[in-house]
């Protein structure tokens, strides 16, 4: 089956649909705990790989352990062309706290446990989760980073990326070990990150946006409404369908529990926004 919204080649050996389908919500409420419907979930997941997205985002604290585990035994054996991209550099607590975690001993650690839980000898990519969700710290990340690079050197990973990341840390990052891929919070209505997803295209980089429509004021949500209208679609397919149209390189990671959800997001890789359209949305947050 053709990947919904094409792929990116990013190496050799990591090819990833454009759509891609981020797990999160596949775990409990506020990604603690199991899920809902067990059942529901495990569906999603094979549901995912049926409509051809050869990308998924995951990591070990959600759930924590769940999610994981959901997709081993969802999916595994793995087809030969998906690609889960986890994440590493924080924890939960007990009560669900989101707690941050970039320590050599422990990255090492989460690193295997994302190997164990998935079930596999070699993780496709791991993105080191920083503490912003803005990318707008400098501060440096050369120790967790090396780290990280060292497990690749040793074949644990075969693919570094950056979670919450600046252009300084990119950089800083590029220095000790090449990065595919940079996952920073990016909508219609949020786009302080511009400078970064263009970086991104320039250099060959995967970005991955995450909320597509976190962020919408009444005023935002109107205008993505009435651009929807025109176009027969829901705002949320018309805000993917633009994040798919302003990059060449974005990816998109939306998660969702649902079947029908899923097959909604999956269907923006085909809506084509006419040039009005676009302009519209473009001005959104003027």
């Amino acid at each position: 089956m053709t990947a919904p919204g094409g792929v990116l080649a990013l190496a050799s050996d990591l090819t990833i649909s454009r759509m891609g389908f981020g797990a999160m919500q596949l775990a409990g409420p506020n990604v603690f705990g199991p899920p809902r419907d067990r059942d529901q979930a495990l569906a999603v997941l094979r549901e995912v790989v049926d409509l051809g997205i050869t990308h998924i985002d995951t990591s070990d604290f959600y759930g924590p352990t769940v999610v994981n585990a959901l997709i081993r035994e969802a999916l595994s054996p793995y087809p030969a062309d998906l690609r889960i991209v986890t994440k590493v550099g924080a924890r939960r607590d007990s009560a669900g706290a989101w707690l941050p975690s970039l320590d050599s001993a422990d990255l090492e650690k989460q690193v295997h446990e994302n190997l164990e839980h998935l079930g596999v000898e070699s993780l496709d990519a791991v993105n080191l989760r920083l503490a912003t969700f803005e990318g707008d710290s400098d501060e440096s990340i050369a120790k967790p980073f090396e780290t990280l690079a060292a497990l690749r050197e040793q074949g644990l990973i075969r693919h570094l990326g950056l979670s919450g990341a600046s252009g300084a840390q990119l950089t800083e990052a590029q220095s000790i070990a090449p990065v595919v891929t940079v996952q920073n919070l990016y909508n219609v209505a949020h786009r302080r990150d511009d400078a970064m997803v263009d970086r991104c295209a320039a250099e060959g980089i995967a970005y991955a946006a995450f909320f597509p429509l976190g962020g919408m004021l009444p005023l935002q949500a109107e205008t993505l409404a009435k651009v929807a209208a025109r176009l027969d679609a829901t705002p949320h397919r018309v805000a993917l369908a633009w994040l798919l149209q302003r990059s060449p390189t974005i990816a998109l990671i939306p998660g969702t529990s649902s079947l029908a959800h899923l097959r909604e997001n999956v269907a923006a890789a085909d809506l084509a926004l006419p040039t009005e359209a676009v302009a519209e949305l473009d001005a959104i947050t003027a």
